[in-house]
């Protein structure tokens, strides 16, 4: 009998601990924007003050699980939106487990086709879970919160017949005065493009390299405009690739820009109140 009250005692602690801290995480008012460390892939994680949650790429396996389990309560099995940048696998290789082991509402997507297996089973998954997808385009706006937007800034039509890179999905996340940028791989030639359409529009606080860093991407012209505080290369220990590339390493210091690696630095976090930002890693 004393064993049993004892086990009830902590139940009762243990689910008063999990109110206590959804309701202090609420609180908080914070948006949360973590670069996840994926290995040599692209994975973000986006939490707004209400709660909201997305999920930008998922880097190539199951890794994805592993690192979201330390950004979200385990409590918490449920996503508001996917954004698959473009079907490479460095990108969607660990959705349809995402997919798997979270509810989710939305997916974002460019419509660029693949015909890789592990495309076909995110496509799937999508189906018979019943999740919304929609095709991203160019002057879509998704509010998460008060004074919280993602502005879909590329593509502007329909991109089924591109090469998956050139298709990458561009956001542009603004929370009162603070500001990320997120890519995907998109080539140089497209970034010219939007330097030539935005302009000073592209100015943010944080971007996340294009293509890990590549010198195929990041070119002098667009960082110019974008000319954030802040840069992260999402890449892999000694990947084979190079990224990043020394190239856009001394671009990078040319600018006086302060670079965040996830080989380096593990999971890279930003948290702000929209007028202030901070940033650390684990």
């Amino acid at each position: 009998m004393k064993n049993l009250k004892g086990y009830f005692l902590l139940f009762l602690f243990c689910v008063n601990f999990v109110i206590w801290y959804a309701i202090l995480k609420e609180e908080k008012d914070l948006l949360t924007v973590a670069f996840l460390d994926v290995g040599q892939g692209d994975s973000i994680f986006i939490e707004a003050p209400n709660g909201k949650q997305i999920l930008i790429d998922g880097g190539s396996n199951q890794a994805v699980l592993r690192q979201l389990s330390k950004v979200i309560p385990f409590y918490d099995r449920s996503i508001d939106l996917v954004v698959l940048t473009h079907p490479d696998a460095d990108h969607i290789g660990g959705l349809p487990s995402v997919l798997d082991n979270y509810d989710v509402d939305y997916v974002l997507e460019s419509g660029v086709n693949s015909d890789s297996e592990v495309y076909s089973e995110f496509e799937k998954d999508i189906q018979e879970k019943n999740i919304k997808k929609v095709l991203a385009r160019q002057g879509q706006v998704i509010n998460l919160d008060k004074d919280l937007d993602l502005y879909v800034l590329f593509p502007i039509s329909d991109v089924s017949g591109f090469e998956t890179n050139t298709a990458s999905v561009v956001l542009k996340l603004i929370y009162k005065e603070k500001s990320f940028l997120f890519t995907g791989d998109l080539p140089e030639s497209v970034e010219s493009y939007l330097a030539k359409s935005f302009g000073k529009q592209l100015d943010v606080d944080v971007f996340k390299l294009g293509h890990h860093g590549s010198k195929t991407s990041n070119s002098e012209l667009f960082l110019g405009f974008v000319s954030p505080e802040y840069a992260i290369a999402s890449v892999g220990k000694d990947n084979r690739y190079g990224h990043p590339h020394k190239e856009v390493l001394d671009l990078l210091d040319g600018f006086g820009i302060d670079l965040f690696r996830t080989d380096e630095d593990g999971t890279v976090i930003f948290e702000s109140n929209g007028t202030n930002l901070l940033v650390g890693s684990e």
